[in-house]
């Protein structure tokens, strides 16, 4: 009897354990590890939607710790993340607080000495999705270089990559550099921003090689084998879990006339186009505001597929971009000539992966092509990870 319930105290405790070492805290939950550093300063904050401590905004929080927040810095899809894809978002002030927004897309990509006057800390709270033309990280590199060139602290408080579980596609090649592909870093990069970040700092990428005065607080309890569902979506289009493991594979469809889905209910789930005689779905986009304003094929019949119980069971455990789609998707297009945008090479990061499905190349063929700068990344990657 007492070896059953010393048993039954093991097992409990195991469980226990277990339990808690799955429930991740993310570097803003974790106040008392960075508040002294703060307390004192002039702080402007590059927040979204997703920078929250529990169910509170970040901004309302440090305010109620009373932190003195002098101005807010806003990526693509705004402050409160309701702008479409690619939509000027105007400077103003914030609702709740008065604090002042400076948008930091579009033409103003980079906070200016006007921005920064006054303010000697900044710091970076935004939920990312491990995608290197996913712009947050391009947002966070030009916030960086301006706190470097203007001797302001630069705080990341680091948050989970939902796909930060493996690395896969073409590397940059800097010819293609862009807003969509700022580093050479794969397609999937499999880190954090906080780990971006400190890649960015020591391999020299700021302007001039400068360095920043950099601070990353890490999350606990977060490996790069743990899944992570995010609580708030990303940006308008990134709606589901699924959308997020499948936005890599079909992110690169933006620069093709097929539609991912925007203008529907499963954006980024689906893939068609009206001149489609095949697939298992049939839908018709419309105007979405604060979504999509004039997705692609507006009011028309398009035929396509449905990968949503894809993306929800497969995608994740395959750790790797699928290509099929795309190649599948040319190979039936009625004018391959127009096929393949401009975009495409930028957020390819390479024109060899156009060339490659032009030239008829299987999807096996194509990532052995870049299976060598893989792992010439993966080692430089190695001496920036906080988690493993």
């Amino acid at each position: 009897m007492v070896l059953r319930f010393h048993f039954f105290i093991f097992i409990v405790f195991f469980l226990s354990s277990f339990c808690n070492a799955q429930k991740i805290i993310v570097g803003g939950e974790q106040t008392e590890n960075y508040l002294s550093q703060i307390k004192s300063k002039k702080i402007a904050l590059v927040v979204n939607q997703t920078s929250t401590i529990g169910k509170s905004h970040l901004v309302d929080s440090l305010i109620k710790l009373g932190l003195n927040i002098q101005c807010i810095f806003a990526p693509e899809h705004g402050f409160r993340g309701d702008a479409s894809a690619g939509t000027h978002v105007n400077n103003g002030k914030d609702d709740k607080t008065g604090i002042r927004i400076i948008s930091l897309y579009g033409n103003h990509k980079k906070p200016t000495i006007e921005d920064l006057k006054g303010i000697n800390q900044v710091i970076f709270d935004i939920q990312d999705v491990g995608v290197r033309f996913y712009t947050y990280i391009s947002t966070m590199h030009y916030v960086m270089e301006a706190c470097s060139e203007n001797k302001i602290p630069f705080m990341v408080l680091d948050r989970p990559n939902p796909n930060g579980h493996y690395v896969d596609g073409p590397v940059l090649d800097t010819n293609y550099r862009s807003f969509v592909g700022m580093h050479q870093i794969p397609l999937v990069h499999g880190c954090t921003v906080g780990e971006i970040a400190q890649m960015i700092n020591g391999e020299g990428w700021l302007k001039n090689k400068i360095k920043c005065d950099l601070t990353v607080i890490k999350c606990k309890y977060y490996t790069h084998q743990t899944s992570y569902n995010l609580p708030i979506k990303p940006s308008p289009n990134l709606q589901t879990q699924s959308a997020i493991y499948l936005y890599p594979s079909l992110g690169l469809f933006e620069g093709t006339p097929i539609t991912i889905g925007h203008g529907t209910k499963k954006p980024y789930q689906i893939f068609g186009s009206s001149e489609f005689g095949w697939g298992n779905d049939t839908f018709r986009p419309y105007s979405i505001k604060g979504v999509v304003e004039k997705p692609k094929f507006l009011g028309i019949v398009c035929k396509g597929f449905d990968l949503t119980n894809y993306g929800q069971y497969k995608a994740y455990t395959e750790k790797e971009i699928n290509l099929n789609w795309l190649i599948l998707s040319y190979k039936n297009a009625k004018d391959k000539n127009a096929f393949f945008t401009a975009f495409f090479d930028q957020l390819a990061g390479t024109n060899k992966l156009k060339q490659a499905i032009i030239a008829g190349k299987n999807a096996h063929e194509i990532k052995q092509t870049w299976q060598k700068d893989l792992e010439k990344y993966k080692l430089l990657r190695s001496k920036y990870l906080l988690y493993f």
